[in-house]
Formats: structure tokens, C-alpha cells, sequence
């Protein structure tokens, strides 16, 4: 039997059902706070500020976005790393338009959509994370912060997803701009529980 501490490597065929599970887990929730009106952090934070100020597909935005991190991704994280990353940003772009099409959604209590949207994101997350991938951007950053110097990657991403939030300040209503702080403690919270140093060695 392997000893406890040495990570079990995943393979190919499990990392593809975790990219597709995380990604459309991460994309509903998505689909979730676009409906509500309501933001989040990181990446997909930027995303949603362009999309609300010009109209263009969130989808678009949220993968063009993310092409300047590829290069700190390969250099820092290693070519697996950024290839399954690439791949989980371009299906959420892909997914996250889909949902809007596929799902007939009514009124939500922009209070729902922060807490269950905030629960999927953080949710899948978690799984892209333990399959070495990621969603580009901060979530890059934090993961490679953890990874060398200890740093709790939830702890990381509630401080930055809320300054981004705090920035959007000027483009939305307070209270969806509260109710985003809401989603995006719930998110990280989810994260910061189920994923840190040394609880899950991902291979």
C-alpha cells in the first residue's frame, strides 16, 4: 500500500471528468450572478464589469482576458499546469453562454443566486484545484503562492475578489454590490476550508 503523504497521481481520464465537472459547476454559478445582476472576483470579475459596461458576451471577455497569464503559468506552474488551465478557461467561456440559452430562467432572489452561485463557483473550484488546474488569472497567482510559500489560496482570493468588488463600486447598485461580497465570501469560504497546504496533495 502506498504511504498516507505520497499524492496518487491522476489520470488522464480523471482529470478530463474533474475539468468538465469543475467548469460547469464554476459556469452555472456564473450563469447564476449574470441573472441575479451581481458580481464576482478575480478574472471573471473583470469579465463581468466589461459585459455589464458594453454589452459584449461575457464568455468572450472571460477568455480573452486570461491569455496574458498563460506565459506565468507555464514559467511558474509547468505545461500541465497551463494546458488544463487553458482548457477549464475556455470551457467556462463556452459553458457560461450556453446556460443562457439552455436555461429559461425566471426571478431570483439576488440573495439565492449570492449564496448558491457562490457555493457552485467555490464547489468547482475546488475540484479544478485538486486536478492541478485553474481559471487563470488570481486563481494562477494563488495557487502558485500556496504551492511555494504556504499561503492559504482561499485566504488569498477573498482579499483580492473583494477589492476587485469594491472597485465596481461606481457601476452598481450597493446592494448588489453587497450581495457580490456576500457570493464571493461564500465562494472563497468553500475554498479555504476543503483546499489547503498539505490536506490534498494534487498530482
Amino acid at each position: 500500500m502506498p504511504h498516507l503523504a505520497t499524492p496518487i497521481k491522476h489520470n488522464l481520464l480523471e482529470d478530463i471528468l474533474a475539468i468538465l465537472t469543475g467548469t460547469l459547476l464554476v459556469s452555472l454559478g456564473v450563469a447564476l450572478f449574470k441573472h441575479a445582476g451581481l458580481f464576482t472576483g478575480g478574472t471573471a470579475g473583470l469579465a463581468f464589469l466589461i459585459h455589464y459596461a458594453t454589452g459584449i458576451s461575457f464568455g468572450i471577455i472571460f477568455f480573452f482576458i486570461n491569455l496574458p497569464f498563460y506565459w506565468f503559468a507555464w514559467k511558474h506552474m509547468g505545461w500541465r499546469f497551463t494546458v488544463k488551465t487553458f482548457c477549464a478557461v475556455a470551457l467556462v467561456s463556452l459553458l457560461a453562454n450556453i446556460h443562457t440559452q439552455m436555461l429559461q430562467l425566471g426571478t431570483i432572489a439576488p440573495l439565492y443566486a449570492a449564496l448558491i452561485g457562490g457555493s457552485l463557483m467555490g464547489v468547482g473550484f475546488i475540484v479544478l484545484f485538486r486536478h492541478h488546474a485553474s481559471l487563470g488569472g488570481i486563481n494562477i497567482l494563488a495557487l502558485y503562492l500556496q504551492d511555494k510559500h504556504g499561503l492559504p489560496t482561499g485566504k488569498l482570493q477573498m482579499f483580492m475578489d473583494i477589492a476587485i468588488l469594491l472597485a465596481s463600486f461606481l457601476i452598481v447598485s450597493p446592494m448588489a454590490m453587497l450581495l457580490s461580497i456576500v457570493g464571493a465570501i461564500v465562494l472563497n469560504l468553500a475554498i479555504l476550508l476543503n483546499h489547503r497546504p498539505g490536506r490534498y496533495m494534487a498530482v
